[in-house]
């Protein structure tokens, strides 16, 4: 009987964390509905999502240009044609440096080097 009547007493104060309404239900409950508790969790997670769905368009947009500039599967491009289609460089997903000193950069499957005189080799890795 005593844990019964704790039990309850608990429950009656315990708030939604993000209405702030009574909840009803389990002990370990933290949120009146999915609702509630999927809108504060988007809340909290706004900022690092963002920074996750920035860098994906990014790389998104990256991988669109080296495929539409390399048909063939081996490419030699300007640094100006990569630029004018708004190529960022800051944004790859894996660098690969062979026994020669050559380091090439990859987005995803589609990947480029630095050459001479601005230009740039781009390479699909099958």
């Amino acid at each position: 009987m005593f844990f019964y009547i704790f039990k309850q007493k608990t429950m009656e104060n315990k708030v939604c964390l993000e209405c702030g309404e009574a909840i009803k239900g389990r002990v370990d409950k933290k949120f009146c509905s999915d609702y509630c508790r999927n809108s504060f969790n988007n809340k909290v997670n706004t900022e690092s999502k963002n920074l996750i769905r920035n860098t994906n368009n990014r790389l998104r947009k990256n991988y669109k240009i080296l495929t539409e500039l390399n048909a063939t599967g081996k490419t030699k491009v300007t640094r100006s044609k990569l630029f004018d289609r708004g190529f960022d460089f800051h944004f790859f997903t894996s660098i690969y440096t062979t026994k020669t000193g050559n380091t090439y950069y990859y987005v995803y499957n589609q990947g480029y080097l630095a050459l001479e005189n601005d230009y740039y080799l781009l390479i699909k890795k099958e």
